[in-house]
């Protein structure tokens, strides 16, 4: 199956993506049908604080366009915080989308996981990942959400973590675990790897790209259908 990615929101994200698929995809000994499409950061950014999610989505729409014109046979956003659309692109889009917030649950529950804390974007952490989790309790940071949201956004838009930006994702994570019960602080902002790759926080940590990697390697190698 041709895979089609909405990058470039933000562009770290975006090359995450194209490292690990590709990396599953040889790993399985398959070939692996790829287009990437730009979307605008700032742009996706801007709607996303406004709730805007009909003008997003129909940049979204333009752009799947494109995929399905270079014979893509579905679609993914590349950011979970990019999600805060999904249902109003999927209405209007002429390609399938494959959910990066969906598999989730299910991945949660079948690693025993029974409540996770979410760093993210602030949408994603205060509707707890769109409210799509069934199975499993989610948890955000309860005193600093807001600066930790609005230094996720700084890190994403620039692609890269400072020291201190680092500390404070860190710090997030240890209080859902202590304070609030947290067997697991999911990565919910996809270029959270920027803080949290090649680093030990002290506690569990999953990172949401991951899973959603997974499921697209799935669809592109055969091993699973769309329906």
């Amino acid at each position: 199956m041709h895979i089609g990615l909405i990058g470039g929101i933000g562009p770290a994200a975006t090359v995450v993506y194209y490292q690990r698929l590709t990396a599953l995809m040889r790993e399985r000994g398959k070939k692996l049908d790829l287009t990437i499409v730009q979307a605008s950061a700032d742009e996706l950014v801007a709607n996303n604080l406004a709730d805007n999610r009909t003008a997003q989505a129909q940049i979204y729409a333009e752009l799947i366009d494109r995929l399905k014109a270079a014979g893509a046979d579905c679609a993914a956003i590349t950011s979970l915080g990019g999600h805060f659309c999904f249902a109003e692109t999927q209405a209007i889009s002429t390609l399938p989308l494959v959910s990066g917030v969906t598999p989730l649950d299910d991945y949660f529950s079948g690693q025993g996981i029974g409540t996770i804390g979410l760093l993210g974007t602030g949408v994603v952490m205060r509707t707890k990942l769109y409210g799509q989790l069934e199975e499993t309790r989610a948890v955000a940071p309860s005193d600093d959400l807001d600066r930790v949201a609005d230094t996720y956004l700084r890190m994403a838009l620039s692609g890269q973590c400072t020291d201190e930006s680092r500390a404070l994702f860190f710090e997030a994570g240890r209080a859902m675990t202590d304070a609030h019960g947290a067997d697991a602080v999911v990565l919910a902002g996809t270029d959270l790897g920027l803080a949290f790759d090649g680093h030990d926080p002290g506690y569990k940590v999953i990172d949401a790209l991951d899973v959603h990697v997974a499921l697209l390697a799935d669809l592109a190698s055969g091993e699973r259908s769309l329906t």
